[in-house]
């Protein structure tokens, strides 16, 4: 329930709930006190429709309908009202509701109620005709009566005035007696009201804003990981999921910058490690040139070859460094196309082979002779991912046969391609981080077995960037394998261009 409704109605219960109270204490006391409810329908003027032909058969009986019934006979029938009959069964009437009347014209009293003949009633009665006051009462002594007074000639032309009188001393002293009771109801129903709904809207408001103050000052201390308890289903509810949403974006990132900025010092440390290492080498070769070490042109030859590989090695570092950071930054471009990828991989094989078939390594594809099958991939990406993760193989072969199988595979919309080898495997404990940069199976980070250490951080980048994912399988002397996935291209007609084949 948002703030705006719940604050409307506990408005709307502010302001019909004491009445409600008030009244209920007023029904209270009339009951207790008449027996009925005859002060409430004073409150309300519950009054029904009047009939004079059927005064003495009403349940409900209002000395103004009385009034109002006796001024219209005064009018068009006077003679009604010299009908003692009548002026009798509508006097009965009157007296349940402790009210009555008296008659006079100007020479005597023709009627009086029975419990309206002490003479100081009649005494403390206006003159006959004289014309009627605003707020015509009597009071004597302990009792009180509300008048009305009707002014009419007779046939004979004759003045005469009806009084109607309505004791209200019971009224008023059961008024004045429970007077302290309904002040006290109503004030308890203001305080009650007002104090219970100031209460519970508060706390549904003020506690939320306080958990929020709270969180706020944790993360203005730098403490992310505390989250905001804000379960409200309002606007502050709303402003507390903003509140968490804020939080969690805070906390990733510092935790990013935290990752960036570790990841930069490693960086930093691996890249001065491997470039320390051939820099000192070359350095140390020239000196030896320098100081007439290299005496023979054989000698000297093979000192020029030690540091133009060593030159080699750093500019290949620098060109896989420089890459690396594009992917990670998201500049470098791609170009994709739909690719048969059976023809591809065989066009890379049969280049590779060329270079380590010295090695008396063998490279080969797996079920040749499959149907057409095209992903999409950007051409030159794709050869590097192929590329390093092949010459990572050779690269750790230890075995003069070395052998390496490449297969492709189709699940679901995804191709997947193995590159398998019979090289020494990859311990379990390390097999999850050979994906990092800079990462070496050997702990020692020797250039024995030369690469950049980035070989296989760079193709998982260019993988994910191909929507695609990396993932490598291997026991220790029982070979690796490297395997990732493509997206088969779909033509607009949906079905593939390469149709789907069963191996």
């Amino acid at each position: 329930m948002s703030i705006r409704i719940r604050l409307l109605l506990s408005y709307i219960v502010m302001s019909i709930f004491p009445l409600v109270i008030f009244f209920l204490a007023i029904m209270l006391v009339s009951l207790v006190y008449f027996g009925d409810f005859r002060i409430t329908e004073e409150v309300f003027e519950l009054k029904g429709g009047y009939n004079h032909d059927q005064i003495g058969q009403r349940d409900s009986l209002d000395e103004d309908d009385v009034f109002t019934e006796l001024k219209v006979l005064s009018q068009f029938a006077p003679h009604k009202l010299q009908d003692p009959e009548f002026i009798t069964a509508t006097d009965q009437s009157l007296n349940s509701i402790n009210a009555g009347l008296i008659i006079r014209n100007q020479h005597q009293v023709t009627y009086v109620s029975p419990f309206l003949k002490d003479p100081a009633i009649i005494a403390a009665l206006p003159a006959v005709g004289s014309s009627v006051k605003q707020d015509p009462e009597i009071r004597l002594d302990s009792r009180f009566f509300y008048y009305k007074q009707l002014n009419y000639y007779s046939e004979t032309n004759e003045i005469i005035s009806i009084y109607l009188l309505k004791d209200l001393s019971t009224m008023e002293h059961a008024t004045r007696k429970f007077y302290p009771f309904i002040f006290t109801a109503l004030l308890f129903a203001l305080v009650l009201t007002n104090g219970g709904l100031t209460y519970f809207v508060s706390r549904s408001i003020i506690r939320p804003i306080d958990n929020l103050k709270c969180a706020a000052e944790k993360i203005k201390s730098g403490n992310l990981d505390s989250s905001v308890a804000v379960i409200s289903k309002d606007e502050i509810g709303e402003l507390g999921s903003a509140f968490e949403e804020m939080r969690e974006q805070l906390k990733y990132s510092r935790d990013r910058q935290i990752l960036y900025e570790e990841n930069r010092k490693e960086l930093i440390s691996n890249i001065s490690h491997d470039l320390k290492t051939p820099i000192m080498a070359i350095k140390g070769y020239v000196q030896g040139i320098q100081d007439g070490v290299a005496r023979t042109p054989e000698k000297l030859n093979r000192y020029l070859q030690v540091i133009y590989k060593k030159v080699f090695d750093m500019d290949r570092l620098v060109d896989d460094l420089f890459l690396f950071s594009k992917l990670d930054l998201k500049q470098e471009p791609f170009t994709y196309e739909p690719v048969e990828i059976h023809d591809y991989l065989s066009d890379c094989i049969e280049e590779l082979q060329l270079e380590v078939e010295e090695r008396g390594i063998v490279i080969e594809r797996i079920g040749e002779g499959q149907a057409p099958l095209y992903v999409l991939a950007d051409r030159n990406k794709l050869k590097r991912v192929i590329t390093n993760i092949i010459w990572n193989s050779v690269k750790y072969m230890d075995k003069e046969d070395g052998y390496i199988g490449v297969r492709t595979y189709l699940v679901g919309d995804m191709v997947t391609i193995d590159i398998g080898d019979n090289g020494p495997g990859i311990e379990a404990d390390a097999l999850p981080y050979i994906f990092e940069r800079f990462y070496r199976v050997e702990q020692s980070r020797n250039t024995k077995t030369g690469g950049s250490g980035l070989g296989l951080s760079i193709a998982q980048q260019i993988i994910h960037e191909h929507g695609g994912k990396i993932w490598a399988t291997s026991e220790r002397n029982n070979g690796t394998i490297i395997s990732f996935t493509l997206k088969k291209v779909v033509s607009k007609e949906g079905d593939g261009i390469a149709k789907d084949f069963d191996r």
